[in-house]
């Protein structure tokens, strides 16, 4: 079973990874019309446009960084050179450890930066404009973030020394999951809560999309909800009580591309950080 999983992840084809970004979409776009947590008074395809945009410039950015990434990771595995190879472990754990290391690394890590350095989180601040969070929401990204995300990857994949059928694990179960923490879904609440013990659950990611402090800054996890938990950055507050956005950014402006790149650069916009 695993060797399968590596055997495919190795060889997965471009389709195949515009087939699971397009069909992650396509499906959890599906169920929020069956099932909204919030019955948003939007125009879903306006809104999922602008965000459509930040993805294609998210993935031209993972274009750019894609042969550093992978010439990092043969040079890794060539040298055995990484914390995967510290210890000889079993193939099964080898994969959990490096998705949880590259979820902590690449992903994690990034995140809780760009909350705490000011010019940092003026990039990120375009994925926190977004006042009507759904499943598009996943990969609203400013082209300054992406590099940033990029740059981070490409230090879990170095640390790690993991090799590229895990890489392509980890990228393509983050696309998948993150479309799903995104999504405008309404599950049972005892699911949902299950669910955060070991994963982010729709529920968990939607309280750090909170319009303002402590919500904001909290909950960074992306795949895992364990480091939030493990370094004390998690937070429950109940969905009926959230509001989306961003109180410095009042919410006017977030369907609007040329502002949103603006943002970074904007010495207008007031920030605490």
């Amino acid at each position: 079973m695993i060797e399968n999983i590596i055997n495919y992840f190795e060889h997965i084809s471009s389709l195949h990874r515009a087939l699971i970004l397009a069909g992650g979409i396509t499906f959890f776009w599906l169920i929020e019309g069956a099932i909204p947590l919030v019955s948003f008074d939007y125009h879903k395809w306006k809104h999922a446009s602008v965000n459509i945009f930040f993805t294609v410039t998210t993935i031209i950015v993972n274009f750019a960084f894609a042969l550093l990434i992978v010439k990092t990771s043969d040079w890794a595995v060539a040298h055995k050179f990484g914390l995967l190879y510290l210890f000889t472990m079993p193939l099964w754990v080898f994969m959990i450890a490096g998705l949880l290391l590259l979820d902590l690394l690449g992903a994690y890590s990034i995140h809780y930066i760009e909350h705490k350095i000011k010019w940092m989180w003026k990039f990120h601040m375009v994925h926190h404009a977004d006042t009507h969070v759904d499943t598009t929401t996943a990969n609203r990204h400013h082209p300054g973030e992406s590099v940033l995300r990029a740059v981070f990857t490409l230090f879990g994949v170095f640390v790690c020394g993991a090799p590229m059928w895990l890489v392509m694990l980890y990228q393509s179960l983050s696309v998948v999951l993150t479309q799903f923490n995104h999504a405008n879904i309404r599950l049972p609440l005892w699911l949902d809560n299950a669910l955060s013990w070991f994963l982010v659950s729709p529920n968990m990611h939607k309280v750090h999309h909170h319009y303002m402090r402590p919500q904001t800054d909290s909950n960074y996890g992306n795949i895992f909800s364990v480091w939030d938990r493990l370094f004390g950055t998690f937070n429950y507050t109940p969905v009926d009580e959230l509001k989306y956005g961003l109180d410095v950014l009042e919410g006017t402006k977030d369907q609007h591309v040329g502002f949103q790149l603006r943002v970074p650069f904007n010495k207008k916009i007031k920030t605490d950080y």
